[in-house]
C-alpha cells in the first residue's frame, strides 16, 4: 500500500486517507462522499491509531464520521448504527445536543463539538 506522507492508511479492510483541507463537518463529508468514501469512522483500536497517525503530522483535530442522535449524548456512525467502539476524551461527551458532531483530538481521543468549525478531513474507503 502507498503512504504519501502521512496522508493514506490502512487498517483492516479500510483506507483512511486526508486531502489536508480544514473544513466545516457538512463541507468534510461531501468531499468524502464525491470521492467515493466517507468520513472517517473508526470502530476499534486500530483505526483509531490509523485516523491518528493522519491527524497528528497535520497537528490538527479532525472530524469523525459520528453524529449525535436525536437522545442528546446518545452519538451514531453517521449510517446511524450505534457505537461499536469509542475513545471520548475524559469528561466527554458534554455537549448535551448542543455539539452535534464529533474530532478526534492530536492524541487519539474523541471530542464532542460543533459542526460548523474547520477541522481536517479524514475520510474512509
Amino acid at each position: 500500500v502507498l503512504v504519501l506522507n502521512g496522508k493514506i492508511r490502512k487498517a483492516g479492510d479500510k483506507i483512511f486517507a486526508s486531502n489536508g483541507k480544514k473544513v466545516d463537518f457538512a463541507s468534510a463529508l461531501g468531499s468524502c462522499e464525491e470521492a467515493g468514501g466517507t468520513l472517517a469512522t473508526p470502530m476499534n483500536e486500530e483505526e483509531n491509531q490509523a485516523v491518528l497517525s493522519i491527524v497528528k503530522p497535520y497537528n490538527q483535530y479532525a472530524y469523525l464520521g459520528i453524529k449525535e442522535g436525536e437522545t442528546p449524548g446518545q452519538f451514531k456512525y453517521i449510517n446511524g448504527m450505534p457505537l461499536s467502539y469509542t475513545k471520548w476524551y475524559k469528561y466527554e461527551p458534554n455537549g448535551k445536543g448542543t455539539e452535534k458532531c464529533v474530532e478526534m483530538y492530536t492524541d487519539g481521543t474523541w471530542n464532542d463539538k460543533r459542526c460548523n468549525l474547520n477541522r481536517l478531513t479524514v475520510c474512509e474507503f
